[in-house]
């Protein structure tokens, strides 16, 4: 261990807390996304989160609600389980192209 740096098993019990706090912090910045502070922030980077992973996950967060609200508005059909597993077999065998 270096100086300053936390222990493996310290390490561990604070990504575990972030992972368990993720849900609630996803819910709001989804649905009170104007609520959201320096506080929040400062919260995950006190568990051990990165800045870089706080930012991926609000690009994550954003791009998926934008293709949410994109959908409710054209009114995507969405299709059956087998069809989702049709697609996933699909991807895995060839890839994001």
């Amino acid at each position: 261990m270096h100086d300053g740096e936390p222990s493996g098993r310290r390490q561990a019990a604070r990504s575990r807390r972030a992972r368990d706090d993720a849900p609630a912090k996803q819910r709001k910045v989804t649905r009170e996304h104007d609520s959201v502070t320096a506080a929040d922030v400062s919260a995950l980077l006190a568990l051990g989160v990165t800045r870089s992973q706080v930012e991926d996950a609000l690009n994550v967060a954003f791009v998926f609600n934008v293709i949410d609200r994109l959908a409710d508005t054209f009114e995507f059909h969405i299709g059956p389980d087998a069809e989702f597993e049709a697609g996933a077999r699909g991807l895995l065998s060839r890839g994001y192209r």
